[in-house]
């Protein structure tokens, strides 16, 4: 943080305001964020946060049906944009190993226990024994939408990440099973 003494000396002499927060200039280090990422798990709590007044709004004056697809529209085109945003970091040189390297970031402080069944340069198969995501929602009060805030992200991030990426699942904890099933196969000529 910094205050921009030039900025405030400047105030005084034009007779601005000489309180202490008029003084108060802050500049964000952009390379603490860099060096020190957001856990995904605190991203997805802040968005969360944010669209559970978007949902509540949206229930009441359309309805829950609409409240839900729009939610999921909305969820959607950010996930395949925070995916191209990650592609653009690999330089758009996506592989399997690059995408399960960015996978750490939703790892962070635990918020995924994970049983890793197969991986290798065209497939990685793992079950997702603990979800501190599908808590978090449910804590929230968003259990009934927690899929289409995180779930349903898994999918559509391959749509923006790699459009050779797939993903086939048969079952998630947010939505009740024991376990999330998570079989990614990666299809095509590679990008490199």
């Amino acid at each position: 943080m910094a205050c921009e003494k030039r900025d405030c000396q400047n105030d005084r002499a034009a007779g601005g305001d000489k309180t202490p927060h008029s003084e108060t200039r802050v500049a964000i280090n952009v390379t603490e964020t860099t060096i020190n990422p957001i856990p995904m798990i605190e991203r997805r709590r802040i968005e969360a946060a944010i669209l559970k007044h978007v949902y509540d709004t949206l229930k009441t004056s359309h309805g829950v049906e609409i409240a839900k697809k729009t939610i999921a529209d909305a969820v959607r085109s950010s996930s395949i944009e925070q995916a191209k945003e990650f592609a653009l970091k690999v330089g758009g040189k996506t592989s399997m190993q690059t995408f399960i390297d960015r996978q750490a970031l939703w790892k962070i402080g635990g918020a995924m226990e994970m049983e890793v069944k197969e991986q290798t340069e065209t497939s990685y198969v793992f079950n997702v024994t603990r979800c501190r995501y599908a808590e978090m929602y449910r804590d929230m009060g968003l259990g009934e939408i927690g899929h289409l805030l995180s779930c349903q992200r898994d999918a559509t991030f391959c749509e923006g990440y790699d459009k050779r990426l797939k993903l086939t699942r048969t079952q998630t904890i947010m939505q009740g099973a024991s376990y999330c099933d998570f079989n990614y196969k990666l299809d095509g000529p590679s990008s490199n």
